[in-house]
């Protein structure tokens, strides 16, 4: 197997833009893609530009009447069928859409590939993540579901067990819904709480159908859940399942508006909790998976300040050269920052939290704290299922 990673990338994903008023503006895959070059990570990886994921392959997720409907909308965005999530406020419907659409799940495939037939250990789409789209219809600025493809393609590979841990801030509700009834693949989500947030699912009580019970698991977090007891509930919920599940790959979304600069959702995550993550879900892949790591991207709209580090702190952990929370950021990157959205950039790979400190889940729990009752109701709901104690 090959030690050095990939970062999966082609200049072409920039064209998934919805329009100018859209809060997804492709600036953000740009700019990270800008900032990973500033720090030299794209000497410590290959970048490697996967092949658009075809028709055969979208079909292992999608309907076929959805794709057809979403080629229609390519060709012609004013014919777009509404029923199919189509032309919305969400997912408003542009030209060329499944093309750039499949070449984004394309990379996340051939990620998925890559680590399954040992030419990369670790290999990162931060294009990807569009995690709600479903098999009938776009959902929350998702065309097709790079996250759940790259999962269905290792499954078709051979590979037995696939964990999937789903940080945006979002519920991972179409990848859940892709793998409901199917024990190889163990979901995990930690989300803000579905009363107050898009798409109002992810409740703890979600654990999986009757035929694989026990494969999903969702942390539904308060709002306004902060960096520690955003660890607490990661650290209290995820290493147990994974070293119970013992997957074969891990396959990661690393959704960056969890952060308290989001204009889109309720928590306080800082930029070094989430790099504390990153770090966690490349250690769990190395404990528990051999190393196989396919890393992605997925929401995040504070497309300046927040999405360009935090991606590239994820480029960083899997290249294995790690970019240290207090590095200065490259003068010529804060200057093209600004050229192109006239917003002055950050100065540093940190919002001055780290090392980011959190109570383990062991040393006891506070049955009255609304973080901790989310803890506990996940915990409740699914660790019994698999013959863990809660």
């Amino acid at each position: 197997m090959s030690g050095r990673a990939q970062l999966m990338w082609d200049d072409a994903v920039t064209g998934y833009n919805f329009g100018p008023d859209h809060p997804m503006d492709p600036v953000r895959l740009a700019l990270t893609r800008r900032l990973v070059e500033a720090f030299g990570l794209d000497r410590e990886v290959d970048v490697v530009a996967a092949k658009a994921a075809g028709e055969s392959t979208l079909r292992l997720v999608h309907r076929a009447d959805y794709i057809e409907a979403v080629k229609a909308a390519s060709v012609d965005p004013g014919v777009a069928d509404q029923s199919y999530g189509l032309g919305t406020l969400d997912d408003p419907a542009f030209a060329g859409m499944h093309e750039v659409s499949a070449l984004i799940a394309g990379q996340s495939v051939g990620a998925a590939e890559a680590v399954w037939r040992g030419e990369a250990l670790h290999t990162v789409n931060f294009a990807g993540g569009l995690h709600h789209a479903m098999p009938a219809g776009a959902s929350g600025f998702c065309i097709y579901n790079d996250a759940s493809l790259a999962i269905a393609r290792l499954l078709e590979l051979g590979a037995e067990r696939v964990a999937y841990v789903d940080v945006d801030v979002h519920h991972g509700d179409g990848v859940q819904a892709a793998f409901w009834e199917d024990p190889r693949v163990l979901t995990i989500s930690l989300h803000e709480h579905p009363r107050t947030l898009f798409p109002q699912t992810g409740w703890p009580e979600e654990t999986g159908a009757e035929s694989a019970e026990g494969s999903a698991a969702n942390v539904a977090l308060p709002a306004g859940t902060g960096d520690a007891g955003w660890l607490r509930a990661f650290h209290a919920v995820v290493p147990e399942l994974i070293a119970d599940f013992r997957p074969q790959v891990l396959v990661t979304q690393h959704g960056a508006d969890t952060h308290f600069e989001d204009p889109l959702a309720h928590l306080a995550v800082s930029l070094d909790a989430q790099r504390a993550v990153q770090v966690a879900c490349h250690e769990l892949a190395h404990e528990y998976a051999e190393g196989r790591w396919v890393a992605l991207g997925g929401g995040g709209y504070a497309v300046v300040d927040v999405v360009p580090r935090s991606w590239t702190h994820l480029v960083g952990i899997a290249a294995g050269r790690a970019v240290e929370p207090e590095a200065v950021i490259p003068e010529g990157w804060r200057q093209e920052v600004f050229a192109r959205t006239r917003q002055l950039a950050p100065m540093r790979m940190t919002d001055g939290r780290w090392p980011v400190v959190w109570g383990e889940w062991e040393a006891g729990y506070d049955p009255a704290d609304r973080l901790d009752q989310a803890v506990l109701a996940a915990r409740r709901a699914v660790f019994p299922l698999r013959g863990l104690l809660a």
